[in-house]
């Protein structure tokens, strides 16, 4: 895998650094955020929508990005529709 690094959270500190990432190869973003509180977990495995299995497979997790990284996830959206283009 090789991942392309797009941004970082603006606010981070020493400690706290979400991050996002491009897989160009995969075509997929990757993200390194907070892990969620027990109840935030809950609530999301509780949920039924269409498509969805309730619960949260062992192969997948809920991760919090800060709203003020928006301009980064965008930058990495646009960077993947790039690649698309480009193949």
């Amino acid at each position: 895998m090789s991942l392309q690094f797009i941004g970082i959270d603006p606010q981070t500190g020493d400690d706290e650094s979400p991050t996002v990432w491009i897989d160009r190869g995969k075509g997929e973003l990757v993200f390194q955020g907070w892990k969620p509180s027990p109840e935030l977990e809950a609530e999301c495995a509780a949920l039924e929508l269409p498509g969805h299995a309730v619960g949260i497979p062992d192969t997948e997790a809920v991760v919090r990005i800060p709203a003020r990284m928006v301009d980064v996830i965008r930058k990495a959206c646009d960077a993947l529709e790039c690649a698309d283009h480009v193949r």
